[in-house]
């Protein structure tokens, strides 16, 4: 007979509650929660494909190991003892600098993926980390750090409560929200409009957020921080800032005017391609609306001035009076935040700590730019890295000239995968281990609830029971530490005991932990949990600031609502003065090249990508409910400009910009402005070696093999992937 469980949907940042239908241990239905305290009922058909994503026959069973040049199966046992006779050595012989550690994002989506990163970093001893944030959403933990003091400290607009919502570079529509993580994004803006507010959306094409605002600006891609900054400049000059409460919170507000000075809306208006009247009207109508907030994303994150243009939000949300109050932007406080704590200055926040070998480049949050990646694995010398172990990720794809990252991969000593697929990047592994379909695995959503638009906490512990022959995600990643560590065949319980017994060691001696003085013997004998994961939670959630455990959790399988999010400053601040910062030497010194911008010549083409529902960068082209439709490859181009330029609709086309050309099917449409093609991103699924039927079908192009590395935000080291040049001619 088919029976339900409960569980929360792992393919993208919304984290709606799914009811899955199960017969045997088949997935054989998916549909929307309707008792969930987050998302009500709301699915995406990513969540409707839950079942067909979990039985896909592409994934791998069982690990592969490279024996004579070819990768084949093995057992757990020959996969970690193949780790732990090479990479001990390798770091022996050439230091902890010659490994890399690359972390892509559905790392975020998994407890794994969340509790044992830090740790395998830690016992390699490298600083070589690359992630998917120098892809996306760098700059606003850069420019939140600086501000704030807390690269983590991102507020997030209230979206049930605002008046006046302006969205930049952002189509949640169709991404479902990125750090901001909102089940049926579009029911709320479509709410928001209905109580008599208003959406503005700030984008170069009309996507499907776009058509439902209530005004849509299409501006020169690339110009977000230009806007932005003029918008500002309309506040201070015309005395329509109004930061109230906060203004005893901020510090360098009387600066900020002297430092926008030249950013008016009639020098800025030309580079965005909007007249001075509109950016000048938009500024007064953000003044003037009783709450408000801006909320910008990947495509104002991933161009030129990035890390200035998430600091500009920010900026606009304090000079309205509209951070950290209800309506406006706020911070939210998950349950395994820390338990509150007194105000008060903190270490601040700084990068450049340390930089690539190869370029320079400096670190940020302890990262280094994923475009640098290539060169830090061909460059001879000492801190070449040989060793690279890659935990779902797919830079192949995902980062900027992946040919050139392609040829590196294979030239390494020893490469490590912890990836379900072989896909363009694992099959240049000499180890592949496989992690179980998302149904047979726990969940709990430690980085989106960070981001929630209401605070919540939800937790679902595997739907079906790990198959014979598998390895649960959290023991993968524990054996991994272990065997890189020396550690090979101790229990991987033991990786989760250690991390429990340093946290109350720490936490019973902190006079603002919930368990100051206890005893931590007595504590960890009261933890609940079956694993140790489990375990680890329920400390997090001891210590957190809801007086909560594992046992509430599993007592309200549909979640526990924790209520709207509520004012937190000065409490979240830890900059070294205990303010706000609002304008940091480092943003400071960045403003005369975003200045110099001014004067440029505009490309008469540029490139923008863009986001499919039923898509999430590379993972999900494997699945053929998510295939096909609307969900294409395609060179979006504007009517005029195909005429302009004799492309067709239908026809193809080559288009060529910094790294390389690609040969592209084209699709006239005027959802994009003139002087703009779009491309969607996390296809090219053609390489040999790769085993994922469905997509290699329909392979698509890869968008960021146009990009040869070089075009970066400067601050974050996020690589620019819109915005940029292209030519395009016609091909028979």
């Amino acid at each position: 007979m088919p029976r339900t469980a409960l569980r929360i949907c792992p393919l993208c940042e919304a984290t709606c509650g799914l009811t899955l239908t199960i017969e045997g241990a088949m997935v054989t239905g998916a549909r929307g929660d309707r008792d969930d305290v987050f998302s009500r009922g709301f699915i995406c058909p990513k969540g409707a494909a839950f079942g067909q994503i979990d039985a896909d026959p592409d994934r791998l069973r069982t690990p592969l190991v490279r024996s004579d040049g070819r990768l084949r199966e093995a057992t757990w046992e020959e996969a970690y003892d193949a780790i732990a006779e090479a990479v001990p050595g390798l770091v022996g012989e050439y230091g902890p600098q010659s490994v890399g550690v690359v972390l892509g994002n559905p790392n975020v989506h998994t407890m794994a993926g969340a509790l044992y990163p830090p740790l395998l970093l830690k016992a390699l001893g490298t600083r070589n980390l690359f992630t998917a944030s120098t892809l996306d959403q760098m700059p606003k933990h850069v420019s939140s750090g600086f501000l704030f003091g807390d690269p983590l400290a991102i507020p997030v607009p209230d979206l049930d409560r605002t008046d006046f919502l302006l969205l930049l570079g952002a189509n949640p529509v169709e991404s479902n929200g990125s750090l901001c993580t909102a089940p049926d994004f579009p029911g709320r803006l479509k709410a928001l409009r209905a109580r008599g507010g208003t959406l503005v959306v700030v984008d170069p094409r009309r996507t499907r957020t776009a058509a439902l605002a209530d005004r849509h600006l299409a501006p020169r891609p690339g110009s977000d921080a230009l806007l932005l900054a003029a918008l500002a400049h309309t506040l201070l000059a015309e005395r329509l800032a109004a930061p109230g409460g906060l203004e005893e919170h901020v510090e360098g507000l009387g600066e900020l005017g002297a430092a926008l000075g030249s950013f008016t809306p009639e020098a800025v208006a030309p580079a965005c391609d909007l007249t001075a009247d509109e950016i000048r009207n938009l500024a007064r109508e953000l003044a003037a609306a009783p709450t408000a907030a801006v909320y910008g994303r990947i495509g104002s994150c991933t161009v030129e001035h990035g890390t200035l243009a998430s600091w500009l939000v920010d900026v606009l949300n304090i000079l309205t009076g509209n951070l950290d109050r209800p309506g406006g932007a706020l911070f939210p406080l998950s349950a395994t935040d820390r338990a509150p704590r007194p105000a008060g200055p903190g270490k601040g926040f700084t990068v450049g700590r340390w930089h690539s070998r190869v370029s320079g480049h400096p670190e940020a949050k302890s990262e280094l730019p994923i475009a640098a990646l290539a060169e830090e694995i061909e460059t001879p010398g000492e801190g070449r890295i040989r060793t690279l172990i890659a935990i779902a990720a797919n830079p192949v794809l995902s980062a900027p000239d992946g040919d050139h990252l392609d040829r590196a991969l294979a030239g390494l000593d020893f490469m490590v995968s912890v990836d379900p697929y072989l896909n363009e990047t694992s099959r240049h592994a000499h180890v592949v281990l496989p992690p179980p379909p998302p149904a047979q695995s726990a969940h709990f959503d430690f980085a989106f609830n960070a981001f929630a638009v209401r605070n919540q906490v939800r937790y679902s512990p595997p739907a079906i029971p790990l198959e014979e022959g598998r390895m649960d995600e959290c023991e993968i990643h524990a054996r991994l530490i272990l065997a890189v560590s020396g550690l090979h065949g101790a229990p991987p319980a033991a990786v989760d005991e250690r991390v429990i017994d340093d946290t109350l060691a720490r936490a019973v001696t902190d006079a603002h932990s919930p368990l100051h003085d206890a005893d931590p013997a007595a504590q960890a004998l009261r933890l609940a949990g079956r694993t140790g994961p489990e375990r680890r939670l329920d400390l997090m959630l001891r210590l957190g600031p809801y007086e909560l455990g594992l046992e509430d959790l599993l007592k309200a399988p549909h979640g526990i609502d924790l209520g709207p999010l509520r004012p937190r400053l000065p409490q979240v601040l830890r900059t070294r003065s205990g303010r706000i910062e609002l304008l940091p030497d480092p943003i400071a010194a960045e403003l005369p090249a975003l200045r110099a911008t001014l004067a440029d010549r505009p490309a008469a083409l540029v490139l923008v990508g863009r986001r499919h529902l039923r898509s999430n960068n590379s993972w999900l082209h494997n699945v053929p409910a998510l295939s096909g439709g609307s969900n294409r490859c395609t060179l979006h181009v504007h009517p005029q400009d195909a005429a302009r330029l004799g492309l067709t609709d239908g026809g193809r086309a080559r288009i060529a910009a910094d790294g390389g050309s690609l040969e592209v099917p084209v699709e006239v449409t005027d959802a994009v402005r003139t002087g703009v093609v779009s491309l969607p991103h996390g296809w090219g699924h053609d390489r040999a070696g790769a085993r994922l039927g469905v997509a290699s079908a329909a392979p698509g192009a890869n968008v960021n093999q146009l990009l040869d590395g070089t075009r970066i935000d400067r601050l974050s080291g996020t690589a620019v992937l819109n915005g940029f040049p292209v030519e395009l001619t016609p091909l028979p």
